[in-house]
């Protein structure tokens, strides 16, 4: 028989927003990730994907992918990548001629969601090995953590398309290389995301969903079940960023449209004020600005300037980081993965002087 532990073992370690219920472990957020331990010559996982009341014709264009690393650390090129779909699916996430070739003796997988909440939410069963095998503890989280909150650059959307005109689609959008990951990697840390695309403190772009915001959504234990019964316990996890950076406010500025300074003021200070309530009032936030507009400028500088909360910092992306050129942009005008390096650029000293990391030897990437 082969060796088989439940999702919900306490030697898998997840990092980012998960629900445990029973044996099973479910997440739907982009990014989320977990790390697996074994001997053995297979390994299998058993998992289900669901894509939230989407009607059949909107269900047949949302696709769930994941990374996978094998017997490396995370980095902008997976080992391999799987979809996921269906219930009750079994998907063999190491080739076994690798396991057999392989003379180590203990096995370490990395298994990342790639793409946003609204391609599906994945609920992992159980793992298995072949009878001779057997699971080890993985990887803990590690000291350093950081929490990004954000839209869809947070996301990596579009980064793996080669052409900035191509429409976008589930295939092209890759956690792994968006500036969170680039920031996690270069830090040495790990990291959780909490965005979804198209989403504003105060309004989404081009208006949609008025009345739901990514303050609202910040709350949730997945990204696209806003049911009380499912509201994130920061309590009760793991997790404990040393610091919080919030990418917002391209999509309050999108379609020629702005809200005004005391609306997306009050929207911002209110997800601040969630952070704080998670994570106690000093713990400290960067609150960064969108290039969209350059009154969004003006607003992020008063508002970090007047804020009644401590411990919050205001970082400026400036015309000169505009990314516009075909070597930066992959889908829709968004970032590829040289868009995202340079843009990790800005990000480093902010990050390094506020959390007392100091800079790193680590490359880039």
């Amino acid at each position: 028989m082969a060796e088989t532990i439940p999702a919900s073992d306490e030697r898998v370690t997840y990092v980012g927003r998960t629900l445990v219920e029973g044996n099973d472990v479910s997440f739907d957020w982009t990014g989320v990730y977990f790390r697996l331990a074994f001997t053995g010559k297979s390994l299998t996982m058993r998992v289900s994907d669901s894509k939230w009341d989407a009607t059949p014709q909107m269900a047949a264009t949302r696709h769930n992918y994941y990374n996978v690393w094998i017997d490396t650390p995370m980095s902008a090129d997976p080992h391999r990548v799987i979809e996921v779909s269906g219930t009750d699916t079994v998907i063999e996430l190491i080739d076994p001629a690798y396991l057999k070739s392989s003379k180590l003796k203990v096995h370490n997988v990395v298994v990342q969601k790639r793409t946003e909440g609204e391609q599906g939410k994945m609920t992992i069963h159980a793992f298995s090995t072949d009878a001779k095998g057997m699971f080890h503890q993985a990887e803990p989280i590690r000291k350093r953590q950081l929490e990004f909150i954000g839209a869809s650059y947070d996301c990596g959307y579009g980064v793996d398309d080669p052409s900035r005109l191509a429409k976008f689609t589930p295939e092209t959008e890759n956690a792994s290389r968006s500036f969170c990951a680039i920031l996690a990697r270069y830090f040495d840390a790990d990291y959780v995301v909490v965005a979804h695309s198209g989403m504003g403190a105060a309004r989404n772009y081009n208006s949609k969903f008025d009345g739901y915001h990514m303050p609202d959504r910040y709350l949730q234990t997945f990204d696209m079940d806003s049911a009380q019964a499912t509201r994130w316990n920061a309590a009760e996890s793991a997790i404990r960023p040393a610091l919080t950076c919030i990418y917002l406010g391209g999509n309050d500025f999108s379609v020629s449209v702005q809200p005004s300074y005391e609306k997306f003021r009050d929207g911002y200070y209110r997800l601040i004020r969630y952070i704080k309530d998670y994570y106690g009032e000093d713990h400290p936030v960067l609150c960064v600005s969108s290039k969209a507009h350059s009154t969004l400028l003006d607003y992020m500088r008063d508002m970090v300037k007047f804020c009644p909360m401590p411990n919050v910092h205001f970082m400026a992306c400036c015309p000169s980081l505009h990314l516009s050129t075909d070597e930066d942009l992959g889908a829709s005008m968004h970032p590829n993965y040289i868009g995202h390096q340079k843009f990790s650029y800005a990000y480093i000293p902010y990050i390094a002087t506020i959390t007392g990391w100091g800079l790193q030897d680590n490359p880039v990437k």
